[in-house]
């Protein structure tokens, strides 16, 4: 098969599908609160409880919050599994999901960050439904046409876009992944039991 007979939309997808089933969603299970909120350092970028953040910007509608700062400060902070589940699911995925598929519009600052990490996982599979469902809608000329004026680069492909999206859903999910790991080995280093 060469490259003009392959299913584009199809492999696309077929990519963030398989990540997502064989090793991003067991790496989610069983989230805690606890890891959902814990840092390993002081001063971390977290959602939080409205007013209880010390964050330049305190984004957010309902109460809790997500940290920001514009211009970011250099070295930019550390950032908790809430602040990384907060940006995948609203800049990440909601943001684009109205932008291109016909979701309610989203933003980091009219979105209700959850609470909890069971509330956060349960916005995680929405959105990423919503995406992938949009995603699969687009087809082979859907993916050729221009992003538009939403995007930082309206000119490039939506293909182009949906390899972003999907290299930024790896990478924050990834860093997920560790801070649960770390977690783990920080907290039997301590005596605690599994």
């Amino acid at each position: 098969m060469d490259a003009d007979e392959l299913n584009w939309n199809a492999a696309l997808c077929d990519q963030w599908e398989f990540h997502w089933n064989h090793q991003v969603r067991q790496r989610l299970e069983g989230l805690t609160d606890d890891e959902y909120f814990w840092s390993p350092v002081p001063n971390a970028w977290s959602v939080s409880p409205r007013g209880a953040s010390t964050a330049p910007i305190q984004a957010g509608s309902g109460d809790f919050t997500i940290d920001f700062a514009f211009p970011q400060p250099d070295p930019a902070p550390f950032t908790t599994i809430a602040w990384q589940l907060g940006h995948v699911i609203v800049g990440v995925l909601a943001a684009r999901n109205a932008a291109h598929f016909g979701a309610p519009a989203a933003s980091y600052d009219d979105w209700e960050y959850a609470g909890t990490a069971k509330q956060a996982l349960e916005q995680l599979e929405t959105q990423l439904a919503t995406w992938m469902s949009g995603v699969r809608g687009l087809g082979a000329d859907g993916l050729r046409e221009p992003a538009g004026p939403s995007e930082p680069y309206p000119d490039a492909p939506m293909a182009v876009l949906v390899l972003h999206i999907h290299r930024e859903l790896i990478h924050h999910l990834s860093a997920v992944s560790l801070l649960r790991d770390l977690y783990l080995h920080t907290h039997l280093a301590n005596g605690a039991t599994r």
